[in-house]
C-alpha cells in the first residue's frame, strides 16, 4: 500500500511510504531527548469536515494544556523548529521549507486558496512561546478502510526536553484518532535512534521491519513524469 504525501521540509508531494498494520505505528528519527517532546478561522488548522466524526476540534479537548492546533501566526516559529529539526538530521542543505510554503499547506496562504488544506499540525506552547510542533496529514487503509494520521515531523526544542513535551504531542494526535475513528498512527524513524525507538516501543508502537520505504524526488521523479509525453 503506498501513500503519496507532503513533506514538510519542502511542500512537495514526492515520498511514498509503505506502512502497514499497527494501530499505533510516529516522525523522521527523533532522538529520545528531541522528543520531550482546524481550519476554523484564525484558531487553527482543521482536517477536513468529511473526515470529522465527533464534532469540531474547537469542542475536543486536548489532554495537555501546553498543547494545541497550529495557528495561523505560530507558522514562522514551525518553521524554524522544522530547520532546527533538518539541522540535528545533518541535513540542512535539504531544508528548504519557507514560512509561505508552510502558510499555504496549512492555511492556503494570505489570500485564502484551499479551503480545505492536506497538512495539519499542533505546537506546544511554554510561556507563550512555541517549542515544539508536530505536523501531519491524513493517510488511508484499504485493509482497515478508514483513514489514518501521519506524522511527517515531531520535535522540542533541546532546552525544553524532558518536561513531556513530545508525549504531549503524540498523545494529542492519538486522542484525535481515537475521536475521529483512524486506525492508525504512523511515522518514521532513522534505524540508528536507539533512543527513539525504544521510546516509541514504550508507547506501544511497533516496527513494520518487514516493509522498506520507496522514493521518487527530483531528477528520477521529473523523469518518470515526463516519460509520457511527446
Amino acid at each position: 500500500m503506498c501513500a503519496i504525501y507532503v513533506m514538510s521540509w519542502r511542500i512537495v508531494h514526492d515520498r511514498c511510504a509503505s506502512v502497514r498494520a499497527g494501530d499505533l505505528v510516529l516522525s523522521r528519527a527523533l532522538p529520545l531527548s528531541t522528543v520531550t517532546g482546524h481550519r476554523a478561522g484564525s484558531p487553527g488548522n482543521d482536517v477536513p469536515a468529511l473526515a470529522d466524526r465527533s464534532g469540531t476540534p474547537e469542542e475536543e479537548p486536548v489532554p495537555d494544556p501546553r498543547v494545541r492546533r497550529v495557528r495561523r501566526s505560530d507558522v514562522d516559529a514551525v518553521v524554524k523548529l522544522v530547520h532546527e529539526l533538518a539541522a540535528y538530521e545533518h541535513a540542512s542543505g535539504e531544508c528548504t521549507l519557507t514560512s509561505e510554503d508552510l502558510e499555504t499547506a496549512l492555511f492556503g496562504g494570505r489570500a485564502g486558496g484551499d479551503p480545505r488544506p492536506a497538512l495539519f499540525g499542533h505546537v506546544a506552547e511554554v510561556a507563550g512561546e512555541v517549542v515544539g510542533c508536530a505536523l501531519w496529514f491524513l493517510n488511508f487503509s484499504t485493509w482497515r478502510g478508514t483513514h489514518g494520521i501521519y506524522l511527517e515531523d515531531l520535535f522540542v526544542r533541546p532546552q525544553h526536553r524532558q518536561a513531556g513535551l513530545g508525549k504531549a504531542l503524540l498523545t494529542a494526535l492519538a486522542e484525535e484518532c481515537v475521536q475521529r475513528g483512524y486506525a492508525r498512527l504512523e511515522w518514521s524513524v532513522l534505524d540508528w535512534n536507539e533512543p527513539s525507538i525504544g521510546f516509541y516501543r514504550s508507547l506501544g508502537a511497533v516496527p513494520m521491519e518487514e516493509w522498506t520505504v520507496f522514493r521518487l524526488t527530483d531528477d528520477a521523479l521529473a523523469s518518470l513524469g515526463a516519460s509520457l509525453e511527446g
